[in-house]
């Protein structure tokens, strides 16, 4: 059986490797066939044909020998596989039986060409179609470099350009912005003008390219850096800086200047000689002069001093710059230019230590501050000093944390957990600071141009109100129309105060003399006398006064009385301070005349009367707005006292020039004038 087995296995090796040969026999012929066919419809150009054509008869005559000598190949190794191993030891009897039929070798035809294969070959017709033309390419066109100007082309000059001028001969117009430095719109133009600057190093196109794209075109641009560079200068020197207010465009000028554009203004003056043998005199460049103010003119003051002292070389040259700058304070070249010194606010006064500056780039860029917490002890007594009798006071700085808290809330534990951050004060930048001095400066000039009691002395004009008798300090004039008492007057301060209790000791000793004047005059006619103060607006900034109403003796002895109750039924029920301020038991007491000048604070809206030259009853007004306007609140006490009609009463006239009273009230008013003793020796 062991022979048995091992025949079969030879005879499936042998079936296996005829079926090997006869495949890669196959192979060998579709190879051949696709080749052969692939060359022969391959297309040629109608160049180096008969090249070609010998290379394509080589090659089939090479298949054919190829082929030949594949299938001698495959019959030798038929035959090799039909002869029996000689090294092979077998036992096996069927070893020499012959194979079956199906089995037997066969031996593959001569293989021939077909009758289209050995034609003549297709390669040597020229074939050409009819009616079709050679498409000619043209030539390559030259670039065009031709200016092409768009018709929604915002640059104008350049379909001048187009037109075939020249560069030399645009003249571009000078034309007025509609803008000023500074304005509404300068933080717009600004920020434009930086982000071309960073777009330009960002992408790395130059700044005029980026620039053209954004402001639309190059003067527009310059305009802008004119902008940037005025408004530098006067961050740098201040509010006294006089510059320009509008682009001149001397910066687009340059760069015409650069691009080798210059204007030709005086074309009818070409052939004109220059003048030779004269000499013109060189003038000085103008310099921008810098005001100074009062806090400067004592620093170089006192340095010129000192150097005296010293005996110094520079003597000279600083009692030189003392005199220019005193000239210049005393006569400004631009009387619109006003410098605010140290004395004007307190606030710009000194090393503000109770602030310190925000450091990061919003607070760099607007000037922000914080509360400085590392105060020294002397910090905090400047800091007293500087923000002390300031308008609102505690309870100002109070509102103003408050409204700069978005969230805060009325409820107790609100506050209990923002104690610390409702502590804190606001601290104003220098910038809020300057701009807040001019906004006081401006009002108090509008307040002063307007005021009737106030000496003008830049148009050299005297007041409105008519003047009775003058002083040093202190005038007397008359009271307005419709008087509620006749013979009246007004003690009023030359020098314009908000009240009288900022007057100095000086301004108070003349005041006093004109109420004892007055006292004795109506003494003299058998009338009493009250004076009064109405000064319950401070932030009106009126000028302040003491208005003189003589009343007969018996309204004279009750008048106290009628203006404690009206002033105890005035105002707040509930109110901070004392309803009722007594300066007359002050001034019995033991303050004297300074009785009124104590008991009240110049900082606060107040209403007094005097029935005695020492003092009298006197009113803190908590809420101005619920105080009676004017000088109605003392009006319509002493109109009701006299029994005057209400419409009298309720008409507060104004000063006029020329009133008929003065000559009369001069000639009652001689006999106990005081002020003769000035004038008249």
């Amino acid at each position: 059986m062991d022979g048995l087995d091992e025949f079969e296995k030879q005879l499936a090796d042998e079936k296996k490797a005829r079926e090997k040969s006869e495949k890669s026999g196959r192979d060998r012929e579709h190879k051949h066939r696709h080749r052969h066919r692939s060359k022969h419809h391959l297309k040629d150009d109608g160049e180096d044909r008969e090249s070609r054509r010998s290379k394509h008869r080589s090659r089939d005559d090479d298949d054919l020998k190829g082929e030949e000598r594949s299938s001698k190949r495959s019959r030798h190794s038929e035959e090799r596989e039909d002869r029996p191993r000689k090294h092979e030891k077998t036992s096996d009897p069927h070893e020499d039986l012959p194979l079956p039929d199906d089995e037997a070798p066969t031996r593959t035809p001569k293989l021939e060409r077909d009758s289209w294969m050995t034609a003549p070959s297709a390669m040597d017709v020229d074939y050409t179609q009819r009616g079709a033309k050679k498409v000619v390419k043209p030539p390559p066109s030259k670039p065009d470099y031709d200016l092409k100007i768009h018709k929604n082309e915002l640059n104008v000059h350049l379909q001048d350009l187009a037109d075939g001028k020249k560069l030399e001969d645009l003249d571009t117009e000078e034309q007025e912005v509609d803008y000023t430095f500074g304005d509404a719109g300068a933080q717009w133009r600004m920020t434009k003008l930086k982000a071309v600057y960073t777009t330009a190093e960002q992408s790395g196109k130059s700044v005029d390219e980026v620039a053209i794209g954004r402001f639309g075109s190059l003067k527009e641009f310059d305009d802008a850096r004119e902008e940037e560079t005025e408004l530098e200068r006067r961050r740098l020197y201040g509010e006294g800086y006089v510059g320009k207010e509008k682009p001149s465009g001397e910066l687009f000028q340059e760069r015409k200047l650069d691009l080798g554009i210059r204007r030709n203004n005086n074309s009818t003056g070409e052939g004109k000689e220059l003048p030779r043998g004269e000499i013109f005199e060189e003038k000085p460049p103008q310099t921008v002069s810098v005001q100074v103010d009062a806090t400067t003119l004592n620093r170089m003051k006192a340095q010129l001093m000192k150097a005296k002292l010293k005996k110094s070389p520079d003597v000279a040259k600083l009692e030189a710059e003392y005199n220019e700058a005193m000239a210049s304070y005393g006569n400004p070249t631009d009387p619109g230019v006003i410098v605010l010194g140290k004395m004007d606010n307190r606030l710009l006064a000194g090393t503000r230590a109770e602030a310190k500056s925000i450091d990061n780039k919003r607070g760099r860029e607007r000037g922000l501050v914080e509360e400085n917490e590392d105060m020294t002890i002397e910090d905090m007594v400047r800091e007293e000093r500087r923000t002390r009798g300031q308008a609102g006071g505690e309870g100002m700085k109070a509102a103003e944390r408050i409204a700069k808290d978005a969230k805060f809330d009325t409820d107790l534990d609100y506050m209990d957990e923002n104690a610390n951050k409702l502590a804190k004060r606001v601290q104003k930048s220098e910038i809020n600071l300057k701009n807040a001095a001019i906004g006081e400066f401006q009002k108090m000039n509008r307040i002063l141009d307007s005021c009737q009691l106030c000496h003008h002395e830049d148009k050299n004009e005297p007041p409105i109100a008519p003047l009775i008798s003058l002083a040093t300090r202190v005038y007397l004039t008359l009271p307005t129309e419709p008087e509620l008492s006749e013979g009246g007057a007004v003690i009023v301060p030359i020098q314009h105060r908000t009240n009288l209790l900022e007057c100095d000791d000086d301004e108070w000793e003349e005041i006093r003399n004109f109420m004892k004047c007055l006292t004795r005059m109506y003494h003299d006619q058998g009338r009493d006398v009250v004076f009064y103060e109405n000064a319950a607006a401070p932030q009106r900034k009126m000028h302040a006064a003491m208005q003189v109403v003589p009343l007969p003796y018996s309204l004279g002895e009750t008048a106290p009385a009628f203006f404690k109750e009206a002033i105890l039924s005035s105002d707040e029920e509930w109110t901070q301070h004392k309803k009722l301020i007594d300066t007359l038991s002050a001034s019995k007491s033991g303050l004297g005349k300074q009785a009124f000048r104590r008991s009240i604070a110049k900082e606060m809206p107040y209403f007094h009367a005097w029935f005695e030259l020492d003092g009298g009853l006197g009113h803190v007004v908590e809420d101005s707005n619920r105080w009676p306007r004017g000088d109605l609140f003392a009006r319509e006490i002493i109109g009701g006292m006299l029994d005057i009609e209400p419409d009298v009463v309720k008409r507060q006239g104004r000063w006029t020039r020329g009133d008929k009273r003065l000559e009369g009230f001069r000639r009652r008013w001689r006999k106990f004038d005081w002020t003769r003793v000035l004038t008249d020796g």
